[in-house]
């Protein structure tokens, strides 16, 4: 008599199939579109908690020199370059840091107000991406580049315009806090909760890092890196200098062209800039910068030069 084989069996592995596909879909593939958290401060709150204090460690003072009635009158003034409208003030380079290509951004405002985020479609959520010159273009940015791809992680800080949509802390995670007067502050997620956060005036927040510059000195070692990332990597990184004055800086790398950079190299190099404040974002096949709607840099996603889709960007407009 024959013995019969158990069908438990690749029934069960049918099921861990399955499961396991519909586990990376969902991580990977499904968009899923999510609330916020909490709703945006108001006025009035956030005016209050900014008197009081912040919780930067290292927070610029900026004053707001804006007049509107000039700047509603001002000539805009465009080149392959440059870009002045009497709000706004950029100015493009690219230098050679070693064997890199790296682009600057040199951006000076007159309101905090013009220093920007934005998500992906408009909506916040997992698998929600688009490329960064895509979502420049949806919200008319004069100039942008990838944020800090919250989407890829489940945890992390996340608030943008002053709405708080993601509270989980995530282990280690050192944070860039952009403040409604547009200065910069570094916090650990450990020492302090999302909800303090936004009593605290934070109008955005970006959970990658880490801190590059902090109070004008190198925060990170030679050895310091992100993840296993590969020690050479393009790179892009966001740094106040002084009063409403930034500096967006994306480097290319992996190629034969241009190797990348280290932390530390990025670190170093904008220390000689002479900032007070430098972050690091999302890098890699993320790192995109968009100036007047054309890329600038050379995105590398996999063997290729192109754009990486992105969760969401950081822009002046």
């Amino acid at each position: 008599m024959k013995k019969r084989k158990p069908v438990f069996l690749p029934v069960f592995l049918c099921a861990l199939l399955l499961f396991t596909v519909y586990v990376l879909l969902d991580t990977f593939v499904i968009e899923r579109r999510i609330a916020p958290a909490a709703g945006p401060r108001t006025v009035s709150a956030q005016a209050d908690n900014q008197a009081e204090s912040k919780v930067s460690e290292t927070p610029v003072t900026l004053q707001l020199a804006a007049q509107p009635e000039e700047h509603e009158t001002a000539e805009t003034v465009i080149t392959a370059d440059t870009y002045t409208d009497g709000c706004i003030s950029i100015e493009i380079t690219e230098e050679r840091v070693g064997d890199t290509a790296v682009y600057v951004a040199d951006v000076r405002l007159s309101s905090a107000d013009r220093l920007k985020t934005a998500f992906a479609d408009s909506n916040y959520g997992r698998n929600v991406t688009d490329t960064t010159s895509n979502i420049a273009g949806s919200v008319n940015a004069v100039l942008a580049v990838n944020g800090d791809f919250y989407g890829t992680q489940q945890s992390g800080y996340v608030i943008r315009n002053g709405v708080l949509y993601r509270s989980a802390a995530k282990k280690g995670a050192e944070d860039l806090v952009i403040y409604d007067d547009g200065s910069f502050g570094i916090i650990r997620e450990s020492e302090i909760t999302a909800q303090a956060l936004m009593e605290s005036g934070a109008r955005d927040v970006l959970s990658f890092g880490p801190a590059l510059v902090e109070n004008g000195e190198i925060s990170v070692s030679v050895n310091d890196e992100v993840g296993r990332a590969k020690a050479s990597n393009p790179r892009t990184a966001i740094a106040v200098i002084d009063e409403l004055h930034y500096l967006f800086v994306v480097s290319d790398g992996r190629t034969s062209e241009s190797e990348g950079l280290s932390l530390y190299e990025l670190a170093a190099y904008l220390q000689s800039k002479g900032v007070q404040t430098a972050y690091n974002l999302d890098g890699g096949g993320s790192s995109t910068m968009v100036f007047n709607g054309q890329v600038v840099n050379n995105p590398t996603s996999g063997r290729s030069i192109r754009e990486r889709s992105v969760s969401d960007i950081v822009y002046i407009g």
